[in-house]
């Protein structure tokens, strides 16, 4: 308002501006939900969003750029998993192993971590239960020398990711994991079994 002027005469213009004044926002919006900015501001235009379910697969840095191109090609994907550890590793072994024996032979590189693994499988029969087979890889991943392990799974040093399989969109979303940076690896299936894996 203009000074000297009364409420009662201020002109339609004043009106605006003291209407505009008094709804500029105090503070940032928040960011979407699931997304937050590198610099803790919303408002700020140059930072770099980040997706708290791409964030907890705590993978490396090819891996996690390629996870963040994926996502934003193709919002609705599901990513099932990221960097494991010793025992994530035997359980995610140990869930397709109750429907395959064989899975882990026909699924991973011959390496001595991968033949010690399938050995435990074949001379424990009676083990047929996901948790009695989780606990038995487990202890092989567990005495296995670091070198050897490495060799077993990308998963265990953050380099590969899974998604998710889907039937709509599946050979576009196909494609656009085939064509992200450091791709050394993408695989549809694993061990007869449909599995989306992604290593880099």
């Amino acid at each position: 308002m203009a000074a000297g002027a009364s409420p009662e005469r201020m002109d339609q213009g004043e009106k605006l501006d003291a209407i505009r004044d008094g709804t500029s926002a105090l503070t940032p919006s928040p960011a979407p939900s699931g997304f937050a900015t590198a610099s803790g501001s919303a408002a700020d235009a140059s930072a770099v969003q980040t997706d708290s379910d791409i964030e907890a697969l705590d993978l490396a840095v090819t891996a996690k750029k390629a996870a963040y191109e994926l996502k934003k090609a193709h919002p609705s994907v599901i990513f099932t998993s990221g960097r494991r550890n010793n025992r994530d590793q035997a359980r995610a072994m140990s869930e397709n192993v109750i429907l395959n024996r064989k899975w882990i032979e026909q699924t991973y590189a011959k390496t001595i971590a991968r033949d010690v693994c399938q050995k435990w499988v074949d001379d424990n029969p009676d083990k047929t239960s996901q948790e009695e087979i989780e606990a038995g890889l487990a202890s092989v991943i567990d005495a296995l020398p670091d070198a050897e392990l490495a060799k077993l799974s990308k998963h265990l040093s953050g380099e590969a990711f899974d998604v998710q399989p889907v039937t709509e969109d599946a050979e576009k979303i196909k494609a656009t994991i085939r064509s992200l940076p450091g791709l050394k690896v993408f695989l549809d299936m694993e061990g007869g079994l449909i599995r989306w894996h992604a290593q880099f």
